[in-house]
């Protein structure tokens, strides 16, 4: 007889073997107690959750002949272990996939009349419920609105919205939820340990992670990765058998994409597929990464599930990148997973998703022309200098001297300048979105803006302006002077209209002062 598979023979015979659902055997052993049991139940939430086998413990403890409710289901009286080995005859489950007609809905109400033949209750399970027609439910209502005493109904989904909210609401509803890396990773752990296999505990999250919070799908994956029970189950072993990368090749990919090298960012994706990598699940896994780095950069790194290693490194990559860059990014890599094929050239969809990301990138840098600059406030000046320690500021230079570095060249480049802004201030380059290059004189680099409140951010602050000339001498190697300028609102400094602001977070205010501006300028004699 062949072995059975590891997610049946440990799927678990009483509430407290239950993982990860505890809102839910709560409050069901708490009905079982004072004996207020409802007639019926629908039970939501993703595949392998333990909707099904909730049920099933349900219907052992409604049967159960231990005298005491809070010990049922017992699992040693005659009802708990027929049920326990399939032959209890008032436990009747209905695969609502094929019998989804309004006739097997009706042969269900016409048996339903009949007493138990061995239990107190005749306990209905009707899995994937939603797939009943229409007309099966019109069957059901009825059944459900005045059920017999001895029958109880425990209706599963996935797909709670397709559910008719007349059936919805005659039910007791409970939600499943996912489990997480750990839950899933800790379980995992205790089957290994009780089938005699060595694990590691790095093999068993990629398993976790691999299995999207699903119970049952995670110990299917380790069932399939267990070939030979005396091999220990290792990262690389569970990377092979899934095709996955490794983690080193995925935090390479996205330190090339975070410091724009596309060359660096192809090799490392041809030479993962060319070892055997999945290019689906090397997707999944950037996708993974992306979002653990926007998490550490927009609310923190408590919320990513990873080692204290892995959150530094999150939170020192979140510094580098902008967030709209980085929303990009992960938002074109999700696209290309859930759109992805295969084909003659599996790679393809990758190589695609990063030259989009970078362009993206580029593109989002791309800055207005820089008009003629009425007369303005000039901003004190500060000087950057090679050496981290902030630099004494220095007298601006005469007016009409030869640049040093051309206006163009530091507007073509001004995302990388934003980028290494970063690295000496996280809050600077958002402000200085704001900001354009009007022009050089000699070593001064002039910078305009038209909204007043970011002028105050910096103008009063040498320390904010040293920043900024910091950044400068990164990307361009040159001692620069910075002057500020704060122009008249609508006029014809940059604005954030022509200037989008890189932050999704912040371009929904920037695009409502943008309308304002278009119907001032809408009412105009010269339009």
């Amino acid at each position: 007889m062949p072995e059975q598979a590891l997610y049946l023979k440990w799927r678990p015979l009483a509430f407290d073997e239950m993982v990860g659902q505890e809102h839910i055997t709560r409050t069901l052993r708490n009905a079982l107690r004072s004996d207020r049991v409802r007639h019926a139940y629908l039970f939501s939430g993703p595949r392998g959750t333990g909707k099904t086998t909730t049920a099933r413990l349900l219907a052992k403890a409604v049967n159960c002949l231990d005298p005491d409710p809070a010990r049922r289901p017992c699992n040693v009286c005659d009802h708990c272990r027929a049920v326990n080995e399939g032959r209890f005859l008032d436990l009747i489950e209905i695969d609502a996939a094929t019998h989804t007609g309004v006739d097997d809905v009706r042969d269900l109400r016409d048996k339903i009349a009949f007493a138990p033949g061995e239990g107190r209750y005749k306990v209905y399970i009707i899995d994937e419920v939603h797939r009943f027609s229409g007309s099966a439910f019109d069957a059901l209502l009825k059944t459900l609105e005045e059920p017999p005493e001895h029958a109880l109904f425990v209706l599963a989904t996935t797909e709670l919205d397709k559910v008719p909210a007349t059936i919805r609401s005659r039910c007791l509803l409970f939600q499943f939820r996912r489990f997480s890396v750990h839950e899933v990773a800790d379980r995992l752990h205790e089957i290994a340990a009780s089938e005699g296999l060595q694990t590691e505990r790095a093999a068993l999250e990629m398993i976790a992670r691999h299995g999207t919070g699903s119970m049952r799908d995670s110990v299917s994956l380790l069932d399939q990765i267990v070939t030979d029970p005396s091999q220990p189950v290792t990262l690389a072993l569970v990377q092979q058998v899934l095709g996955t990368a490794s983690s080193a090749a995925v935090r390479r990919l996205a330190a090339a994409l975070i410091a724009g090298d596309a060359a660096e960012g192809l090799r490392i994706i041809n030479e993962a597929v060319d070892s055997g990598t999945d290019p689906r699940q090397f997707g999944q896994q950037m996708v993974e990464y992306l979002r653990a780095v926007l998490l550490a950069q927009t609310a923190g790194p408590e919320l990513v599930e990873a080692s204290a290693e892995d959150r530094a490194l999150f939170v020192q990559q979140a510094a580098q990148i902008s967030r709209g860059a980085l929303a990009r990014a992960l938002r074109i890599f999700n696209e290309a997973v859930n759109s992805y094929k295969g084909g003659w050239q599996p790679q393809l969809t990758l190589e695609l998703a990063l030259i989009e990301s970078l362009r993206s990138a580029v593109a989002a840098a791309e800055p207005a022309p820089a008009p003629a600059a009425p007369a303005a406030r000039t901003a004190p000046v500060a000087a950057a200098t090679p050496a981290s320690a902030p630099a004494p500021p220095e007298p601006p230079e005469p007016p009409g001297q030869p640049p040093v570095i051309p206006a163009s060249r530091i507007s073509e480049r001004w995302e990388d300048v934003l980028r290494a802004m970063y690295r000496h201030n996280q809050t600077a380059p958002e402000v200085m979105r704001y900001f354009r290059v009007v022009k050089v004189d000699g070593r001064t680099v002039t910078l305009a803006t038209d909204q007043e409140v970011y002028f105050q951010r910096i103008n009063p602050y040498p320390e904010k302006k040293q920043v900024i000339a910091k950044a400068l001498h990164d990307v361009f190697q040159e001692k620069l002077l910075i002057t500020v300028l704060s122009l008249p609102q609508g006029g014809a400094a940059p604005t954030a209209e022509s200037a989008p602001s890189d932050d999704p977070l912040l371009s929904t205010a920037s695009e409502l002062g943008a309308k304002n501006v278009r119907k001032v300028k809408k009412n105009t004699p010269s339009e």
